[in-house]
């Protein structure tokens, strides 16, 4: 049921653009005020990343705005399940005299219930969320960032690493035979589900390495978990069981690092690295951790509160990247090769110019073949998600609503089902 009301919500959302527009966002009149109370319902808390790097940008917000004299106050909603829970602790915080509601999950919009409609004062933004602007409600917004941009330059990184490897004769077919598929070296990521969010970020993942290291093959296993220590660690030992030299993630601990850090130690794994997802990850798995693709919510969240203070329109469909400094890299590990700071610096720097197009169809082909169109994007109701401009032709990202649509099964990558029930 959840996902039939999803489907008719989001083609009502695409219905309602006009070209790469939206509903009219609300306006509160313009009456600027001075202190504002947030309540954020959140799926983890400050020991799992996705949720900590929220909190962090929250909190970044709040002391900017206090340079200019606002006084934001927040309150946290912790380990809150994707249920009717949503709907509770939002009424207790509206109780609590909040002005916005915030949810961090993909699974909270569903559980909204009528508290939206009963409360047209509040604003409610939910994150990664894809329903807002189809839903006819004006106090109601999605945002997220365009994290496939940092995924792609840690990609990058990886792809720094694995050239390094094959240069200096460390890696090669004779004394590691298990990584190579033929002449393409094997990688292998952490999923959580297979959403078009986590589908949209391994692919940008594969394509900034093989940017890098043109022969890769990638596979990827789901854990059915945004956080499982124990399960990320057991898919992370499963990759490097099969070859994997660079493993990936879009999973929320630090299960997948750790393992691969606890072979090295071990003696074990003497040819995988990680890359890790929100926030730095040196610190559990130093030897072997290259960076983290994350997000730099504080601009959003900053942006999200001062229009409320200030009285002004707040956006429909939020989605930045590089360009507002919403997306980064973490610190790169001891392990990094030579000269990745500057193909890191290049790569940014093409993404920001737009000489660099994330899913730049020429670089991936679909069934031996290079796309010149899709409409089958899951909840797009058959837009276009392919743009040309200029000659080329590239999927456009996060451009018709903040969460992801990428859903294309690209040439390289395999998938395997989660060993866990949902």
């Amino acid at each position: 049921m959840k996902k039939i009301l999803a489907i008719l919500l989001a083609a009502a959302l695409v219905l309602s653009f006009a070209a790469c527009g939206s509903k009219e966002p609300k306006d509160n009149g313009g009456d600027a005020a001075k202190s504002i109370k947030v309540g954020a319902i959140l799926v983890g808390d400050e020991t799992e990343g996705y949720t900590l790097a929220h909190m962090n940008g929250m909190e970044g917000a709040v002391e900017a705005l206090k340079e200019d004299g606002y006084n934001v106050t927040l309150e946290y909603k912790k380990k809150v399940p994707e249920d009717t829970s949503v709907e509770t602790n939002a009424n207790n915080l509206i109780a609590g005299g909040c002005d916005i509601i915030i949810t961090n999950s993909y699974g909270h919009q569903f559980n909204f219930g009528s508290v939206i409609e009963q409360n047209p004062d509040v604003t409610f933004v939910a994150m990664t969320g894809d329903l807002a602007a189809g839903s006819n409600l004006p106090n109601y917004f999605n945002a997220f960032t365009k994290v496939f941009e940092s995924r792609y330059v840690s990609g990058v990184v990886a792809g720094m690493k694995l050239k390094s490897l094959l240069d200096s004769g460390e890696l090669n077919a004779k004394d590691y035979p298990n990584s190579y598929e033929g002449e393409n070296i094997k990688i292998g990521y952490v999923g959580a589900f297979n959403y078009a969010e986590v589908v949209s970020g391994y692919t940008a993942f594969y394509l900034g390495l093989k940017s890098i290291v043109p022969n890769i093959v990638m596979t990827v296993k789901y854990t059915n978990s945004w956080f499982s220590e124990e399960r990320e660690a057991a898919v992370g030992e499963f990759l490097m069981n099969q070859g994997c030299v660079i493993i990936g993630q879009h999973a929320d601990s630090t299960g997948a690092p750790a393992a691969v850090q606890k072979a090295h130690t071990a003696g074990t794994n003497t040819m995988c690295y990680s890359v890790g997802y929100n926030v730095d990850m040196l610190d559990v798995a130093p030897d072997v951790v290259l960076t983290s693709a994350s997000n730099n919510w504080e601009v959003y969240y900053e942006t999200l509160f001062r229009a409320v203070l200030e009285g002004k329109p707040v956006p429909q469909d939020w989605a930045e990247g590089y360009s507002e400094d919403a997306v980064y890299i973490t610190d790169l590990g001891s392990a990094c090769a030579d000269g990745t700071d500057a193909a890191v610096e290049e790569t940014i720097a093409g993404i920001k110019d737009g000489s660099i197009k994330v899913f730049d169809c020429s670089t991936f082909t679909v069934g031996g073949k290079n796309l010149t169109s899709y409409t089958n994007a899951y909840g797009m109701n058959d837009a276009e998600t392919i743009t040309n401009e200029n000659g080329v032709y590239f999927f456009d990202e996060s451009t018709l609503r903040a969460a992801p649509y990428f859903d294309i099964r690209i040439d390289g990558i395999n998938e395997i089902a989660s060993d866990y029930a949902e």
